[in-house]
């Protein structure tokens, strides 16, 4: 069997990993992959970047499976190009996929269904959303519509920065084009959590929980990132908080999957806030997390190209995911500054550690591996509880030097009490 899978990632890296432990896979196509997938078993980076290129490729090489990592490729339609020429692809088609693409969208299919969400409203006009934020409620929660690397939510404090903020999505483009509406959401006072789940389009099967830790500083201070650190399960996720989320959220999004007659084969990503007054959908995305993945796949016991077979084939109502006992944590390392402007091309050294993966994200190959994103690698490690996880992916994150290096040191370890 021959499997493609489009990215190049630390995500994309934790998919061909989880991908090659099949033994009915014989060779993983990455595209275009990174300096991680390069030595990977089974694995080999292709450097191929468009739709077209990457269909034309899968052609060619008989690809038996396309697995979609990033969710641009989502948005623009690489199922819709993949299945009408005959070839399987796990992903949502691109009507669907506008449930991540347009945040605007997204509210709107959750108060069609009664999903519980946020209170909000949208905005195209910077003097019309300006005026609102004259009068509402502060904190107040500022998202650009369409895709903005993770970076698209702002939480402000006041006017000023909330007048900052407009004039930074809708004046100046920050985000080529997906600033330029708005959603002005209610903020909700809580902890979040991230529930990836896998869909044939009528079942939802939640994976395991995780817990992202976005903020680039200790004690979750600075600027938004992709995402420092994760670890599974989340400690917020009680019984009574996944039976609310069943209730309130996954089971009227399947009765909306229904009514819409979405094409959806993959993954659906629900970001929660537990607050006092419950459980709440903040956003969806239509692929998998980053850093989530890394700890969740770590977690399944499960053989996730069979999970993936059973919902190509429409029989996820039939399956039970079988995870691991005990915990996994994964620390990023990033480059000195980021989330901002940061150095490429730093050599990457790694010292071997047994008890922990290292998944490779912005960093590539050329002879040596050296840097090439702001967020470079994570160290991934399971333990029999969070503590032990928590030591060995620390103990890994210190085994890798590069110039500059950062990372967190707090994953995991940071808590806060939902408001009463």
């Amino acid at each position: 069997m021959k499997v493609m899978v489009v990215g190049s990632g630390g995500r994309e890296h934790a998919i061909a990993w989880k991908v090659a432990q099949n033994p009915a896979v014989e060779k993983i196509y990455c595209a275009p992959g990174n300096g991680g997938t390069y030595s990977e078993p089974k694995c080999e980076n292709v450097d191929i970047h468009s739709i077209d290129e990457m269909y034309d490729f899968a052609k060619k090489e008989a690809i038996d499976l396309t697995i979609v990592g990033p969710e641009v490729y989502l948005v623009d339609g690489i199922v819709d190009r993949f299945k009408q020429g005959g070839l399987k692809i796990f992903g949502p088609a691109k009507e669907a996929a506008k449930l991540e693409g347009s945040k605007i969208y997204a509210k709107n299919f959750m108060k069609k269904y009664g999903i519980k969400t946020a209170a909000c409203e949208t905005f195209d006009d910077k003097e019309k959303a300006l005026k609102y934020l004259k009068t509402c409620p502060y904190p107040a929660v500022i998202k650009a519509d369409g895709l903005a690397a993770g970076k698209g939510v702002v939480i402000c404090e006041n006017y000023e920065e909330a007048e900052k903020t407009i004039n930074d999505f809708m004046v100046n483009d920050i985000f080529h084009g997906s600033g330029k509406k708005i959603v002005i959401e209610e903020f909700l006072d809580g902890v979040e959590a991230s529930i990836l789940s896998i869909t044939d389009g009528e079942k939802i099967i939640p994976f395991i929980s995780a817990k992202d830790h976005k903020n680039i500083f200790d004690e979750d201070k600075g600027p938004n990132t992709g995402g420092m650190g994760a670890i599974a399960p989340n400690p917020y996720c009680t019984e009574k908080v996944m039976e609310a989320f069943e209730k309130d959220i996954l089971k009227p999004t399947e009765r909306g999957f229904a009514g819409e007659k979405f094409d959806y084969t993959g993954i659906v990503f629900f970001g929660l806030m537990i607050t006092k007054n419950g459980v709440y959908l903040l956003e969806y995305n239509v692929r998998m997390g980053d850093p989530e993945t890394q700890v969740v796949l770590e977690m399944m016991k499960s053989d996730f190209v069979d999970l993936i077979d059973a919902a190509l084939n429409k029989k996820l109502s039939s399956v039970k995911i079988e995870w691991n006992e005990g915990a996994a944590c994964c620390v990023v390392a990033a480059s000195k500054g980021y989330p901002g402007e940061y150095v490429k091309g730093m050599e990457i050294k790694i010292k071997q550690d047994p008890n922990c993966k290292i998944f490779v994200a912005g960093a590539e190959y050329k002879g040596v591996l050296k840097t090439s994103g702001g967020r470079v690698l994570c160290a991934a490690a399971t333990g029999n509880t969070l503590s032990e996880a928590i030591g060995k992916a620390y103990t890994g994150i210190e085994s890798v030097n590069f110039d500059g290096i950062y990372y967190r040191n707090d994953i995991g370890t940071i808590y806060r009490q939902i408001p009463q």
